[in-house]
């Protein structure tokens, strides 16, 4: 089935200020894409020739060290972008991108984006808007990897999930994990070993109940106040 570019367009956070006529060119000059999970987008260090629009899935941005361990920066889904950065500086792609899931994109040349970006500010400043939050989540990956124990940063991973996510009841606040253990251990900089034991220990504690993929926070404000205590 066609992707409806335009809608897909539309959706997102800056484009969605272009007339339909705009976004019909635009979507004339895309290119659909349709990723497996896992599969590579782009790497670190290749020439930056494409913005990506997110129309189904998800995309995770991430850098590997020297022994292949993947830090995740950070995921983006449907109606988001991704490679925004070398169409401002014109270098490199500056982190790896890969299907978190079966995912469809649409790539626009970088130069057609440039070219909008200086025709409508509006967009521009969206765009600066949207790697602004961006630069504030990686200053709060960068604190919780230099100051904070994996048990901390685990349970800040969990708060804030069950903020997004979570319902609550009598027993505390629940939300289905979605992300496997590997996939926790990428996000937080550990190893899939140690988020097993750090989810038997919060558990232990009595922070948390595990029931399978789901996990309930049984005294979010003592979770909390563990989550801030820096090593």
């Amino acid at each position: 089935m066609a992707t409806d570019k335009i809608a897909a367009l539309r959706n997102t956070s800056f484009f969605g200020e272009l007339e339909e006529a705009e976004l019909r060119a635009l979507a004339e000059h895309s290119a659909e894409h349709r990723l497996s999970r896992g599969q590579i987008l782009f790497m670190a260090g290749d020439e930056a020739l494409s913005l990506y629009v997110i129309v189904e899935g998800a995309i995770r941005a991430f850098r590997l060290s020297p022994e292949g361990r993947e830090q995740v920066i950070h995921v983006e889904r449907a109606g988001s972008t991704i490679g925004e950065v070398p169409v401002f500086d014109g270098g490199p792609y500056p982190s790896t991108a890969a299907a978190e899931e079966d995912s469809v994109i649409l790539s626009i040349d970088k130069r057609d984006v440039k070219r909008l970006f200086l025709e409508h500010p509006r967009i521009a400043l969206a765009a600066l808007k949207l790697m602004a939050g961006r630069l504030r989540r990686c200053a709060d990956l960068v604190e919780a990897l230099s100051l904070y124990e994996v048990d901390q940063r685990l349970a800040r991973m969990l708060l804030a999930e069950a903020r997004t996510r979570g319902v609550r009841s009598e027993s505390g606040t629940t939300f289905e994990l979605e992300l496997t253990n590997q996939q926790i251990a990428t996000r937080i900089g550990s190893v899939r070993e140690v988020i097993s034991r750090a989810l038997a220990r919060l558990q232990q504690n009595r922070l948390i109940i595990v029931d399978g993929r789901q996990i309930t926070i049984t005294d979010e404000e003592s979770l909390s106040s563990f989550a801030q205590e820096a090593d």
